[in-house]
């Protein structure tokens, strides 16, 4: 949706950051909730609804990674970007594990970040409008030509693009809408490589060097969710040295 439509919470105990953001993001018209502590993120996240959520990890209070987690639990749909110190990788990684859709490192541009939930905004409006519109015209988020009855078929998978809806034999299984845009975009062109950067670049809507952890945390998620075994992958597999690829339906089945 456009960004003046969106509710977007903001959990960072540094002021000067906190007050920055919240004045960019109301400037497009955002409704913005700022939080200085985790309690606080907690009572807002309890008490209502957020399109988008900016957690720095390191709060008083309970942490940005409680706060992912809860959160993820219970708004599934909420974009989730973490705020992580620069000289600790862990924390990247440990909040995307925890469900966070992207990640942006100490210090930041304040216009990069601006950028990304822009980003964001653009690709939630396409999704209302998959569903606004009539049987006749409507098309998915991944594919502008595709009708919402059209379903996608990999393996085991049945993949409902209007209904933005995942099943594994008959047995629904809840991505996140990352997760969701991500198998798509494999499952539309099957067999082909693809590797971080053009992912990033395609599926989240920019490419940064350095920011390769968001790819492969969300593949990590993607394949314990859609696996027989997500240690032994023979769904989306990796390249060695190259990326990764969706396996076709028929190759899936002769493997």
């Amino acid at each position: 949706m456009p960004v003046d439509q969106l509710t977007i919470l903001i959990v960072e105990d540094q002021a000067d950051i906190a007050d920055l953001l919240s004045l960019h993001l109301k400037d497009l018209g955002a409704h913005v909730i700022t939080a200085r502590d985790g309690h606080q993120g907690m009572q807002a996240i309890e008490s209502q609804a957020f399109d988008i959520a900016i957690l720095d990890i390191q709060i008083p209070g309970p942490c940005g990674l409680t706060l992912c987690r809860t959160l993820r639990k219970q708004q599934a749909k909420t974009w989730i970007m973490m705020l992580t110190a620069r000289s600790t990788e862990l924390d990247s990684v440990l909040g995307l594990e925890q469900g966070a859709d992207d990640y942006i490192s100490k210090p930041f541009s304040v216009m990069e970040l601006i950028a990304r939930v822009k980003a964001c905004s653009r690709r939630q409006d396409l999704e209302r409008q998959v569903h606004e519109q009539s049987p006749e015209s409507s098309a998915s988020l991944t594919d502008q030509t595709a009708q919402p009855s059209e379903q996608i078929h990999c393996g085991p998978l049945t993949i409902d693009l209007a209904a933005r809806s995942v099943q594994q034999n008959k047995t629904e299984i809840e991505l996140t809408g990352r997760e969701f845009d991500l198998l798509v975009h494999f499952a539309k062109q099957p067999n082909r490589v693809f590797n971080r950067s053009q992912l990033l670049d395609q599926v989240w809507g920019y490419g940064h060097d350095g920011y390769e952890h968001t790819v492969n945390s969300h593949i990590n998620r993607l394949r314990a969710k859609i696996e027989p075994d997500p240690t032994q992958p023979s769904l989306i597999v990796t390249i060695w040295g190259v990326g990764y690829k969706l396996i076709s339906g028929q190759d899936y089945l002769a493997t």
